[in-house]
């Protein structure tokens, strides 16, 4: 299944994506999608349900995070060994854990907003892992048990605020709008495997990244199983699993955003994601 929640920011409804790519609103089914849909049973009880049976979303509707009550929205860094190689850093031995604000959760599609002082704003386009039941101290073996589902994440990050101010890469990756997520969560049973997914991003219509779940470090199973160890996992939880190579900081010269660009970005089988770059607004 494809599950959606549409509609103005904090107003969104529950909905899933049909096969011929119909948006369908599950307003009767479930209120929304969240920690208490995200289970093998309630996810098995959306699957049963005929989506001719739905009704039809009209028009174009905004696309928000395609999961509400976010608990913890976790980063991965230097994840791909061609990634870590563009940055001149040594591969990681142990997965690189870090965590973004839940602030910077956006809409696959909401435009991506330059914090004030802002000179080095990247782009990563990245695998993403919903959970959708309790972990601790989890297997790797069993660790796919654990997942509701998978999603486009574009981990945006300001390179400036992440290296330069300090030990801590939170700062440069948590600013609002620096977490478009979406535009859907595909359940785990439609991706057999996660380890062969082809990632793609545009900047202004010309290729920057291209890339493949293969050459992660850590797979899928191995980050949820490791992640368990240190902090329980529970239900909405996301996590970015890094990217592959083609960022602006690896460029030679670098090349950051800037209001104006605009970026497109997808996973096979996860969808796509289309971002515009505007200048800082006070929400």
């Amino acid at each position: 299944m494809k599950l959606v929640r549409y509609g103005r920011p904090g107003k969104e409804k529950p909905g899933l994506i049909d096969e011929d790519g119909k948006l369908r609103d599950l307003s009767a089914v479930v209120t929304d999608i969240g920690p208490a849909q995200l289970g093998d049973k309630m996810l098995a009880r959306l699957a049963k349900i005929k989506p001719g049976s739905l009704p039809v979303v009209r028009g174009k509707p905004r696309f928000g995070v395609p999961v509400s009550g976010v608990g913890k929205f976790i980063g991965i860094g230097l994840n791909y060994s061609d990634h870590a190689a563009e940055t001149g850093m040594p591969a990681p031995t142990e997965p690189i854990v870090f965590m973004k604000a839940i602030t910077s959760l956006s809409g696959a599609n909401d435009p991506v907003m330059l914090p004030k002082g802002s000179e080095k704003v990247d782009w990563e386009v990245e695998l993403g892992i919903v959970i959708g039941s309790k972990a601790q101290y989890v297997s790797e073996k069993q660790a796919l048990d654990f997942v509701a589902g998978y999603c486009v994440i574009n981990d945006v990050s300001e390179r400036g605020f992440q290296m330069e101010r300090g030990s801590q890469w939170d700062k440069g990756k948590g600013c609002d709008t620096f977490g478009p997520v979406g535009p859907w969560l595909v359940t785990r049973d439609e991706v057999p495997n996660p380890q062969r997914l082809s990632l793609w991003l545009d900047l202004n219509g010309q290729r920057t990244q291209t890339g493949n779940t293969r050459t992660m470090i850590f797979s899928v199973a191995k980050i949820v199983s490791y992640l368990s160890k240190f902090m329980t996992l529970m239900p909405g939880d996301i996590i970015a699993t890094g990217t592959p190579p083609g960022v602006g900081m690896g460029m030679k010269p670098q090349r950051f955003l800037a209001a104006g660009d605009a970026i497109a970005l997808g996973i096979e089988g996860l969808g796509a994601q289309h971002q515009q770059v505007v200048r800082y607004k006070k929400s």
